[in-house]
Order: C-alpha cells, then sequence, then structure tokens
C-alpha cells in the first residue's frame, strides 16, 4: 500500500477526493478501502459506481475480483455486487444517463465511492451523495477518484480543488472535503512493474499529458468559453439603472426550465441577474414560477423564446408559446441559429480594454446566478463540429442555450471604424 492510499483509506472528511495523474494508484486503493470497510462494519452497504457499465467490467469488477478473498465474500455476476459472510454488500452501479440516478431513489448507502468523479455531472453527483443514509452508526462518507478532465472537471475543479489546499481537510456547508493529489510517483509498485509506463504517457498530447501524467487541473482544451473568467464575468449584485431594457430569455421543456433576465445598458453592456433553473414543469407551472421571480412593478422590455416553443402539439392544438400567453407571458421569438449564437456569445465575453485600460467583457452575470455559472465554462466543443457545442451531457446545455437566444437576438457588433486619411490642405481627417 502506497502512502496516497493509506490517506485515502484513513481519511474520515465526508468527502474525500484522490485525484490527480494516472498510475497513482487510485482505483486499487478505492478497493482496498471498500474491502476494509466492508469487514470492519458488518452489514453494511457500499455503492461503487463508474459513468458506465462497459467501464466497470473492464476495470472494477476484474480487480476486485484479484483483490477479493473469495473466502470471504463471493461476486453476484447478475446483480453486479459482493456479497461478504458478514452480511455486508458491495454494489457496482452506473449512470450512463442523466436520468439513471432515479435507479437509486429509494436506495440507502452508507458509502459512495465514484471512480473517474469527471465522467459524472454535478446534478448526478448531488442527487446521488443524498443516497448516503442510514439509521446505523457506521460511518457516512463520499469518497471519490479521478483524473484531471471529463465533462465534470469544472465542478470537480470547483468543489475540490480550487477552495481548499490539497491534504488539509476542511469544513464546508454539509461536511467536511478533503483531497489528496495522485502523483505517478506515488506508486512505486507500478513504476517497478512497467517500467515503460511513463515513457508511454510522455508519448500523448500536451493537454492528455499534463492532466495523466503530471495531474494537472489547469486545462482548457476543449472548453467552448475558454475566454469565461470568473474574475472578470462573475460580479456581485448590484443596482441596475431604471433606464437600462430588460429581457427574459427562457429554455423550457419537461426536463428542465432555464429562464434569465438580463439587463442592457444603452451603451450596449448586459448584466445577467436573475436566472430560474428547475425541471419537471408543465406550462402553466412553468408561467407561475417565472411570474413569481419578477418582483412587483418590474417591467420586462422583451421575453424571448426559441422557434420550437412555435409548434403547436397534437393533444392541445395549442403551441407552447400560446399556452404560456394563456397564463399572462407573451413571447416574440428568438433567433435559433446555433453558431451565429454561439459566436455572438464569444463576443460579448471577450474582455475590451475600458477608458482606464482594464479589460471589461460586454456581459457579466450575477454570483446568484449559479446554474448559468457553473454551466457556461463546463460546456465542450462538438468533436465532429468544432464551431458548435457538445449536446452532451444535456443537462450542460439549458441555461447556456437561453443565454444564446439572448446573445444572437439582442447583439449588434460595434460599426466597423471607417478608414480615414489626413488631408494636409484643410488640416483634418477624410474618411475614404
Amino acid at each position: 500500500m502506497t502512502r496516497r492510499q493509506a490517506a485515502f483509506i484513513q481519511s474520515d472528511a465526508f468527502e474525500t477526493l484522490f485525484g490527480g495523474a494516472a498510475g497513482g494508484g487510485k482505483s486499487h486503493g478505492q478497493l482496498l478501502d471498500a474491502l476494509r470497510f466492508a469487514v470492519s462494519y458488518p452489514g453494511s452497504r457500499q455503492l461503487m459506481l463508474r459513468r458506465t457499465m462497459p467501464e466497470l467490467e473492464r476495470s472494477l469488477v476484474p480487480a476486485s475480483l484479484r483483490l477479493f478473498p473469495q473466502a470471504i465474500a463471493s461476486y453476484k455476476v447478475s446483480d453486479h455486487l459482493w456479497q461478504f459472510t458478514n452480511g455486508s454488500v458491495l454494489e457496482f452501479g452506473y449512470c450512463d444517463a442523466e436520468s439513471d440516478v432515479t435507479k437509486y431513489q429509494s436506495a440507502e448507502y452508507d458509502v459512495l465511492r465514484f471512480d473517474e468523479l469527471t465522467h459524472f455531472t454535478e446534478s448526478q453527483f448531488t442527487y446521488l451523495i443524498s443516497r448516503v443514509r442510514g439509521a446505523n452508526p457506521f460511518p457516512k462518507q463520499v469518497k471519490s477518484t479521478t483524473n484531471p478532465g471529463g465533462v465534470g472537471h469544472q465542478w470537480v475543479k470547483a468543489r475540490y480543488i480550487d477552495p481548499m489546499p490539497p491534504g488539509t481537510q476542511t469544513e464546508f456547508d454539509g461536511g467536511s472535503r478533503l483531497f489528496l493529489p495522485a502523483r505517478l510517483a506515488d506508486n512505486p509498485f507500478l513504476r517497478r512493474a512497467d517500467a515503460g509506463y511513463e515513457k508511454r504517457l510522455r508519448l500523448l498530447s500536451v493537454r492528455d499529458r499534463r492532466a495523466l501524467l503530471d495531474g494537472v487541473w489547469e486545462l482548457d482544451e476543449g472548453r467552448y468559453f475558454s475566454e469565461f473568467s470568473p474574475a472578470l464575468h462573475v460580479v456581485k449584485p448590484h443596482a441596475i439603472p431604471r433606464d437600462w431594457r430588460r429581457y427574459l430569455t427562457i429554455d423550457y421543456g419537461l426536463d428542465m426550465l432555464a429562464a434569465l433576465w438580463i439587463a442592457q445598458s444603452p451603451d450596449g453592456y448586459s448584466i445577467v441577474y436573475r436566472e430560474l433553473y428547475q425541471p419537471g414543469l408543465i406550462i402553466s407551472e412553468a408561467a407561475a414560477a417565472i411570474l413569481s421571480c419578477e418582483l412587483s412593478g418590474e417591467h420586462i422590455d422583451c421575453r424571448l423564446a426559441p422557434p420550437d416553443l412555435w409548434n403547436r402539439r397534437q393533444e392541445t392544438g395549442k403551441s407552447a408559446v400560446e399556452l404560456f400567453a394563456d397564463c399572462g407571458l407573451d413571447f416574440d421569438k428568438s433567433c435559433n441559429e446555433r453558431i451565429a449564437g454561439w459566436l455572438a456569445l464569444h463576443e460579448l465575453l471577450a474582455p475590451r480594454k475600458d477608458e482606464q485600460g482594464q479589460p471589461r467583457p460586454r456581459l457579466t452575470i450575477f454570483d446568484t446566478c449559479r446554474n448559468l455559472i457553473r454551466t457556461l465554462p463546463a460546456l465542450q466543443h462538438d468533436t465532429r463540429n468544432p464551431s458548435d457545442v457538445a449536446n452532451t451531457p444535456h443537462e450542460l446545455t439549458h441555461a447556456p442555450d437561453a443565454l444564446r437566444g439572448y446573445a444572437a437576438t439582442v447583439y449588434e457588433p460595434p460599426a466597423p471604424v471607417q478608414p480615414t486619411m489626413y488631408d494636409c490642405e484643410i488640416g483634418a481627417f477624410l474618411a475614404y
């Protein structure tokens, strides 16, 4: 056992992340800890997760078959779980689709274990850790391992790496957290058994080498909005002048209502000052939720909705927009050009020098709009069309799609500067 594996096993924090370079012994440490817990607490229940079942069957399952003593535990292939002679259970599970978390809706676990945490979305993680519960006296923990990169890279980094020093257990609302960095150098067993492993990692692309060999978390490659910076784009709520135009832009479906309220200054600067992000609402409920967010006397100059909400529904003969209108909300049609919309949003996010020479983007976001701040920097390029945003995981696209509708419809690029020449005879600059 390595020193880092021992620290992972001994951690009593509610949430522990063992993450960084490949080959640091993370998955092996996870299995060792699961075995120790099952033996130490008879009748305990644990769930170990990967994003897909094939990933489990290629990695954790065969590794556990080599590691776990058959004298004290047996593996039930059809149920994907280890049954221990003392009554403890270690279950293997997966969450391929966003909705797969509901498979565990009524379950209770003492320990939840994520292998490759950055492959999961934040909403999946948040839902699943609610399954850590029970009346028994056993420790309740969430233990995760991962490499940098993946769809969840940004939220994992924001949760475990940015807010606290490595190796230091820190208290947060909801419990304590600990981040343990993983390095290839921490695993002398692998380096002795496979001396060429490090050389093969050095043959990877720069980005993959930084993630898998160096364990670096500052990765921008693949991010669609690489210009997004919390320091520049996220601001504290402040008063907005009454003469600024106000917009509401939405992305609506039963899976999620994402609504953003945006104020625009006369000189073209925009502030996202409110958001509503709620799943499972029928149109009447969505309309009521939107109206309840708006302050008494607040005037909204324009409400924008995507063109698909104008399609008539077979069951009612009315479109979604007509149903919203019946509930007191009238919408104008936003532009649905994806590439043009994302390019316009790039322009709004791009920092420009202000009168004092300081960088100032044309779009800022109140720090109360947590879902937009969470999802916008997590968007990745579509590998088949780098000019577009990847549609998966879909949970990340709702708030950005609403913002894209605003950018594509409202944003106007600055007028090009007309070339001039100096006329010596009249002593003035003339356009030409």
